[in-house]
């Protein structure tokens, strides 16, 4: 365990090392926990004073005799004033000209439990280039100026990233502890078993992978990890690959209801002492998406069939109605009243079928917004009672907290206002209808209607979410729990309709589950941005709003931060950035750090990463000014 301890704080250091500003951390006592390479070459300290457990005042006294703050006062009075700062530590930013004539700036945050951290970045160069600028502003045009200091910043910027690939390259080296690092980042549970099938080697995924387990399991027997009834699943193929045949299947967790794909490779040994190598892939979303895509061929055919149709449809419901408008006006004979009277329903309705046809054809984005669910369901409880008959009564049972919860409120009000419009035709008049939310295995929000109406036939269970499909007769569209499967399916969610042992019917929607840690204190921000200069200018925005910025370029790079420096209270991030992953893979990657997430672009509403990331977080558009990104960070202030 000592080892293990060792290679971890090793790794850690490694990875702080990586950061290009120098990097000081203090408890509530005034120890250090932690500094970085940067901060001993920065500042020239002694070994000694950069041991965990070096205490504040020896390092303050250590720097003021070496003449780091001036001499205006003695040294026992200069470091007692900045000792007693530090025990009422404040978040600041500074920038100051140390004895050595070099610059530098200070970003200081407090920490959730006591202490603090501070971040040194060398800006000498910059401050040189901005002062050689304004002495030659006579020359210089405002609009010059502007420019050449945003170049400075630029240069600043690829100073550090220079930096950055020349600590890279010596971690090379290191390779048995990077691949270890790399492993347990991956959204997947790498693991081994033995022959008596406990494991020998965990990446420590397995409760992101299956919720409710332990990540700690080396030398624990795999049927106690996983339960009774998930183990009675795998086992099988589990003795096939300790057998020596490789095996790939998907099953149903039933602790975590998560769809899971296990890969089972046999490891080199033979006979009794081979064991098996186990990849588990979380692929609940995939499956979702597998059976959305079928969904969409078909309403694709329906599209195809009728889009040719509707720009002439349209065109002569119109001509309809306004001559049916024009003969309802007119002295007519007995009996002929009626007759106009029920073609210009019949047209009416055509043109809302055309409307209807429109929004399933059409792609719809999805708005995700912080609200409270209790408050939704109240306003549909309103909107939907005048439509229903008195012999019918709704009943709403909330069993939510009363917390925020990132949802699209259109959709989902829109969804439940079908599903209790249908639930009343079911009734025919008379019955009860229980509109119910929950949270299931603090995965899910679930929300159900239930009627007390005659239920789902055989052929309607199967055929319900067809387009068309329809138990009205005339009265029917069969596009209303067509459009309620897609609006779900575009969020994540799923549907489930069955019948009710007691008579009745319940269609149920299962949304992801994610909640919104409001924080109205601005804290160390992590932005994710690979454009420099479009970098610059957003961190800028954030400091102005008082809040502390970290930086990284790429998915990885974010993913290394979040893990090594602590603090981090929020991520603004690009959709596309530098590598393969975007800012929605890094949605899905941090959700277990649960920290609210924000996402920028200037892609296109119906781009599909536009799409996929206005699903899982709220989005702003670019370019956007300050005022703006500050009123989108602060989701409060709009309630």
């Amino acid at each position: 365990m000592s080892v293990h301890r060792d290679t971890r704080q090793s790794m850690t250091m490694a990875g702080l090392n990586l950061i290009q500003q120098a990097l000081s951390i203090y408890d509530s006592d005034l120890n250090l926990v932690v500094a970085n390479a940067k901060f001993r070459e920065m500042f020239e300290v002694p070994q000694k004073l950069t041991k965990p457990g070096a205490k504040f005042e020896d390092i303050i006294r250590h720097l003021v005799e070496r003449g780091e703050y001036g001499n205006d006062s003695t040294i026992d009075q200069m470091v007692r004033e900045r000792v007693e700062l530090a025990k009422t530590f404040e978040p600041h930013y500074l920038e100051r000209e140390r004895s050595n004539g070099r610059w530098i700036s200070v970003e200081g945050s407090p920490l959730p439990d006591g202490g603090w951290i501070a971040v040194y970045t060398d800006i000498t160069r910059a401050k040189r280039q901005e002062e050689l600028l304004r002495s030659k502003s006579e020359e210089l045009s405002d609009q010059l100026i502007r420019y050449a200091e945003e170049l400075s910043g630029a240069n600043r910027e690829l100073e550090s990233t220079v930096i950055a690939l020349e600590e890279a390259k010596r971690q090379i080296t290191e390779s048995e502890a990077r691949m270890r690092l790399t492993a347990e980042m991956m959204p997947a549970h790498i693991a081994h078993v033995g022959p008596d099938r406990r494991y020998t080697y965990s990446n420590r995924r397995l409760s992101a992978v299956m919720p409710g387990r332990p990540s700690n399991i080396v030398n624990a027997h795999i049927g106690e990890t996983l339960g009774a009834d998930t183990y009675e699943i795998i086992a099988p193929h589990l003795t096939a690959a300790l057998d020596g045949a490789p095996t790939v299947f998907e099953f149903n967790d039933p602790m975590s209801t998560r769809r899971i794909r296990l890969a089972l490779t046999p490891d080199s040994e033979v006979g009794e002492n081979r064991g098996a190598y186990i990849l588990s892939m979380d692929i609940t979303e995939e499956t979702q998406t597998r059976a959305a895509l079928q969904q969409t061929r078909r309403r694709e055919i329906a599209a195809q069939m009728t889009s040719g149709l509707a720009h002439d449809f349209s065109n002569l419901l119109t001509i309809i109605l306004g001559m049916q408008g024009k003969m309802k006006k007119m002295s007519l004979p007995l009996g002929a009243l009626e007759l106009v009277e029920g073609t210009l329903t019949a047209a009416q309705r055509g043109g809302s079928l055309l409307n209807r046809l429109a929004n399933m054809t059409s792609p719809r984005t999805p708005q995700m917004k912080a609200l409270i669910v209790g408050d939704l369901l109240s306003d549909i409880q309103t909107l939907a009672r005048p439509s229903l008959p008195n012999n019918i009564e709704l009943v709403v049972q909330n069993d939510l907290p009363e917390e925020q919860l990132l949802l699209d409120p259109g959709m989902l009000q829109d969804s439940l206002l079908n599903l209790i419009l249908n639930a009343r035709d079911a009734c025919k008049g008379q019955g009860n209808i229980c509109l119910h939310s929950a949270i299931v295995k603090d995965t899910w929000l679930q929300l159900s209607v239930t009627d007390t109406g005659h239920g789902f036939s055989e052929d309607a269970l199967s055929k319900a979410f067809d387009p068309f499909f329809t138990t009205k007769g005339n009265e029917g569209s069969g596009l209303g729990l067509s459009m309620v499967y897609d609006m779900t399916k575009m969020v994540g969610g799923e549907v489930r309709i069955t019948n009710v042992p007691t008579g009745g019917a319940r269609v149920t929607l299962r949304l992801p589950l994610r909640r919104i840690r409001a924080d109205p204190t601005p804290g160390l921000t992590l932005l994710v941005e690979d454009n420099p200069e479009l970098r610059g200018q957003i961190r800028e925005m954030l400091i102005a709003h008082s809040y502390l910025v970290v930086e990284a370029t790429s998915v990885d790079e974010a993913l290394m931060l979040l893990d090594h420096v602590p603090g981090i209270s929020m991520i603004l991030s690009d959709i596309k950035v530098e590598g393969s992953a975007t800012g929605v893979d890094l949605v899905e990657k941090v959700k277990h750090h649960a920290l609210p997430i924000y996402l920028m672009t200037s892609l296109d509403q119906s781009h599909p990463l536009y799409m996929q990331g206005a699903a899982r977080a709220p989005i702003i558009r670019k370019p956007f000014t300050s005022e703006a990104l500050f009123r989108f960070l602060s989701p409060e202030d709009d309630a």
